[in-house]
């Protein structure tokens, strides 16, 4: 998008960044590009997570032939789940649109949940803000403070945040026709790109939300098993939570086999937690820059971690550099059941050895 701003539109733009232009001087042109997106009317939906085509089958096999395609974000009905047949991929799994089957693991679950944008944030810390997430299944936005700097916005024509990602907004502003906007950034591992996007996306986070769950059992371990792929929470001998994960792939991305992305195995407690945080490393070809990711839990070195996860649903699958993958309901449960607590504001917390709640990686 910044590739289409004028000297003078891109200077307007990093005024207002720092409050200094009224919303009626942006471009009109701009203003129109972030529009409310009419999606389909069903209690759940589904989104191509895939960035490109994915097929439609009439009923639930993947060796008929496609009666049609989705692309790159569509949204789609997803009244139910049925068992089907797709050759060489553990996943059975298939979505009814009402209008044809798709195998599920390429559809991201959402939801289309709009909310009432606040008439003031609230004030947790030195300054107001709060924790948001993605309430709708995608949203437009806009760079408040071009040129972009993340790899992932240089490489992308109409940037968005998708459903459960996890931000922060610091700013409001309402433009000429009375729309409320935030400005939302990111507070930990940021290359330092701000945007603006519209408030009825972002569900707030309160910090009721994020209560520990049975703060006081000191007896607590993660088992993750990479074998079958699933992770059990336990609380002395007592498994409390069980889901299914995805930990690191077993190929690189050109199919080569390595352990270069293997999660690491062994007992490692949590050194560090954060409420969200932009992720990024790897190579060209098998690199990754991701924003908003909610509910880390880091337990090896710098960059693995549990986490939620937005861009894929094919858990119990091996998918990840080497972190563990989890279902955004799953992660914000463990965030919150596992040490160290961490505080609404700021959002992160650190400890020293012998760290928090162990994680133990095992192969079976």
């Amino acid at each position: 998008m910044a590739g289409r701003l004028s000297r003078r539109d891109v200077l307007k733009l990093a005024l207002l960044a720092l409050g200094g232009v009224a919303w009626r001087r942006l471009p009109a042109w701009l203003r129109g590009t972030v529009a409310a997106y009419t999606f389909p009317d069903a209690e759940r939906l589904g989104r191509n997570t895939t960035g490109g085509r994915i097929e439609i089958y009439a009923r639930p096999d993947a060796t008929t032939s496609p009666i049609g395609y989705l692309f790159e974000d569509a949204i789609v009905p997803w009244l139910r789940e049925v068992t089907g047949y797709h050759p060489y991929r553990i996943s059975q799994r298939f979505v009814d649109t009402g209008e044809g089957y798709v195998w599920a693991p390429y559809l991201q679950p959402v939801r289309n949940q709009p909310q009432t944008p606040l008439e003031q944030l609230p004030t947790y810390g030195e300054k107001p803000g709060m924790w948001v997430e993605v309430s709708v299944p995608f949203v437009d936005i806009l760079l408040a403070n071009p040129p972009a700097r993340s790899p992932w916005l240089q490489h992308t024509a109409y940037p968005r945040l998708y459903y459960t990602q996890v931000m922060w907004v610091d700013g409001r502003r309402v433009d000429d026709q009375g729309r409320v906007w935030y400005h939302v950034t990111e507070r930990y591992g940021s290359y330092g790109d701000t945007f603006w996007a519209r408030a009825e996306a972002f569900r707030p986070i309160t910090p009721e939300e994020i209560t520990p769950i049975s703060p006081e059992v000191e007896e607590k371990r993660v088992v993750v098993d990479v074998t079958y792929q699933t992770m059990s929470c336990y609380e002395g001998e007592t498994e409390v939570y069980f889901c299914r994960v995805s930990t690191g792939a077993k190929f690189d991305a050109y199919g080569r086999p390595t352990d270069e992305w293997a999660t690491p195995l062994g007992a490692h407690p949590i050194w560090r937690k954060l409420i969200s945080v932009h992720m990024s490393g790897g190579t060209t070809g098998g690199g990754y820059d991701l924003p908003g990711i909610g509910w880390t839990m880091l337990f090896v070195g710098e960059g693995v971690a549990l986490h939620s996860t937005f861009w894929h649903n094919n858990f119990g699958v091996p998918m990840s550099h080497g972190c563990v993958n989890l279902r955004p309901e799953d992660a914000k449960w463990v965030f919150r059941w596992t040490q160290p607590v961490v505080p609404y504001e700021p959002g992160d917390k650190t400890v020293q050895m012998p760290g928090g709640t162990v994680v133990e990686v095992i192969e079976v």
